[in-house]
């Protein structure tokens, strides 16, 4: 069931438990790497020479809840909140959390598969970030963000700005204190992750119990020229055609966003997707 999210700012206990998590988690790592200090960053940040030659795989995992000051903290905690809240009011507390752990150490591979032999500790939430970014615009293409808090901007124009300056700073070599490619492998596999996996998922749940229930079966035996009779919540429609309306649907929500669903197409997608929690 969708929820409505609350954003009220300055009120933790009406936070998401997942959003709380996550604040907490990147606040307590910075004041604890603030505390440490010496080696902190270069063992728990994503150093790619280490991750490859010292096998210190732990860090494409731990990098993304540091963060070089509080300016940087505060302005990852706020993009997790703003574009993270609504996110897991519609997925659910694990998918979110899976989504945002994908992205993050997606970003991380990305970044050690380009810059293998760097020594430089990569630190920050901004990979699994760029990739809740790609997921807001693709999920609400229509909704307005204030960019840099003044400039109105709709979610799906934001998002294609924010992945051209990577891309061509990347390609420059701009600002080479900033994990572009992190950055860019956070997109990459946000969207990646939605427009394909996500698809091939719930799918492959619908597959799954179209065999138990045998209308799979049944659907290759049926005659071309028989008619199907139409019963309540039109059970007797084959597996081809329930998935042909998945189909159309997951479309229209990669193309239009999740509000451009109807109750009707709401419902359809909610039975196929996994243990009945819907995107929409």
């Amino acid at each position: 069931m969708t929820r409505n999210p609350s954003h009220a700012p300055l009120d933790f206990d009406r936070m998401s438990p997942v959003i709380k998590v996550l604040i907490a988690a990147n606040a307590v790592l910075y004041l604890l790497s603030w505390l440490v200090a010496g080696d902190f960053n270069r063992i728990f940040g994503l150093v790619p020479a280490r991750v490859l030659g010292d096998r210190w795989v732990w860090q494409i995992f731990t990098y993304m809840f540091l963060h070089g000051s509080l300016l940087h903290l505060l302005f990852n905690l706020l993009a997790i909140w703003m574009f993270g809240l609504p996110l897991e009011s519609q997925w659910g507390h694990r998918e979110f959390l899976k989504f945002y752990l994908i992205c993050g150490v997606g970003a991380a591979l990305f970044n050690v598969a380009l810059a293998p032999h760097s020594q430089a500790p990569v630190i920050g939430a901004s990979g699994a970030i760029y990739g809740l970014l790609v997921a807001f615009a693709m999920m609400y293409p229509d909704a307005v963000v204030y960019l840099y808090a003044f400039f109105p901007i709709k979610a799906k124009h934001m998002a294609v700005i924010f992945g051209l300056m990577e891309f061509f700073a990347s390609a420059a070599n701009s600002s080479p204190g900033v994990a572009r490619f992190a950055h860019l492998g956070g997109l990459l596999i946000g969207y990646v992750y939605l427009r394909w996996w996500w698809v091939l998922k719930i799918k492959a749940q619908a597959f799954g119990r179209g065999v138990a229930e045998g209308r799979i079966v049944r659907s290759e035996r049926r005659p071309a020229s028989s008619k199907q009779p139409k019963g309540r919540g039109d059970t007797a429609r084959t597996y081809e055609e329930e998935m042909a309306e998945v189909d159309r649907i997951l479309d229209k929500i990669l193309e239009n966003g999740e509000s451009s669903l109807t109750r009707e197409e709401r419902e359809a997608l909610r039975r196929h997707h996994p243990k009945g929690e819907g995107h929409a």
